[in-house]
């Protein structure tokens, strides 16, 4: 619905699109450019959204990108804060892209850097990461939407990312290296709730065939392990449970669980003894249970993309230790 402001130049620019796009697109720049220059950034920000929705109805998607992008610019220039109506405009644009060529991702990029600037979560919005994650794993897109719904955080979004590590694993029948790659992420970003969401779902759809006729091991009054064939995913399980009760360095019992767990399991090589999951183990016991890292430790490829992707960047230097402050076993996540 157009505002009163923004009216006059909707109306001399959607007639024309289906018949005359370059010129409407164009007629749309003009327009925006003189609400911004009068500050009249909400009736610029009508003016585009609604030219680019229309541009992309009208199988315009390279001038409905640009407006797009011209769109996030002028929320910039407001400094429009996230929320379910400035992130719902642009959903809307990312929905009717379409799935060909670079446009898509051209409008995911930048609107995740503005929802960083101007969200609480420096990794960008969970809402909107998630929603692109999601998109993304429904196009058979499973790689690029891997990081939105790390990023995310959410419990949905874990759920939706052990249902495609699940697909993707399923053709190999390996699934170890998927348990690893949706907890470890998630642990080193704190998000404990995450983590339990992801192995949990993931566990319940793993093929019946891997896992083994012994009993649950229950630990605590309302968790338990599940064995499976699979000594990744096994570990997987209870690296979770193990941080979950991590309480920095004032347990020992749970400084010694995790020093035995990471022993006993790398010791019999795979993927767990490789370098770079070692030294993300490594940065793991440092957060969760204050155990400082091997002196002269190189630098850990894995863990600064992880920290990257988290919104941290890669350290310079020497790196700041972090450690988590000690909490209970119902840590929160997200949501």
């Amino acid at each position: 619905m157009a505002s009163s402001s923004s009216s006059r130049a909707l109306n001399a620019i959607l007639p024309h699109i289906p018949t005359s796009p370059y010129e409407a697109h164009q007629k749309a720049r003009t327009f925006a450019s003189r609400y911004v220059k009068s500050n009249q950034f909400d009736t610029a920000i009508d003016v585009l959204f609604q030219s680019s929705r229309e541009l992309f109805k009208n199988n315009q998607p390279g001038s409905g990108v640009d407006l797009a992008g011209f769109l996030l610019d002028v929320y910039d220039s407001k400094g429009e804060e996230v929320n379910d109506v400035s992130r719902g405009r642009i959903t809307q644009l990312i929905a009717l892209t379409g799935s060909s060529g670079s446009w898509r991702k051209t409008i995911i990029d930048k609107s995740i850097a503005w929802s960083a600037k101007y969200g609480p979560c420096p990794a960008g919005d969970p809402d909107l990461q998630l929603y692109v994650g999601e998109l993304l794993f429904k196009d058979g897109q499973f790689e690029q939407a891997e990081p939105h719904l790390l990023a995310s955080g959410k419990r949905d979004s874990a759920r939706l990312l052990a249902d495609m590590f699940i697909q993707w694993g399923k053709p190999s029948g390996e699934f170890g290296v998927f348990a690893l790659r949706g907890t470890l992420p998630y642990l080193l970003n704190g998000n404990i709730l995450a983590s339990k969401t992801f192995i949990k779902h993931f566990i319940s759809l793993l093929p019946k065939d891997i896992l083994t006729a012994a009993t649950p091991i229950q630990v605590g009054e309302t968790d338990e392990v599940i064995m499976t064939k699979d000594p990744i995913v096994n570990f997987a399980q209870m690296a979770v449970l193990t941080c979950q009760r991590a309480q920095g360095d004032k347990s020992k019992v749970m400084r010694e669980s995790w020093v035995r767990l990471c022993g006993t399991y790398q010791s019999r090589g795979g993927v767990l003894a490789a370098p770079e999951v070692r030294r993300v183990l490594t940065e793991l016991a440092t957060l969760y249970f204050a155990i400082p890292p091997p002196r002269g430790q190189a630098a850990n490829p894995l863990g600064e993309m992880l920290s990257s992707m988290f919104g941290g960047g890669a350290p310079s230097g020497q790196p700041a230790r972090r450690v988590l402050t000690p909490a209970n076993s119902r840590s929160p996540g997200l949501d």
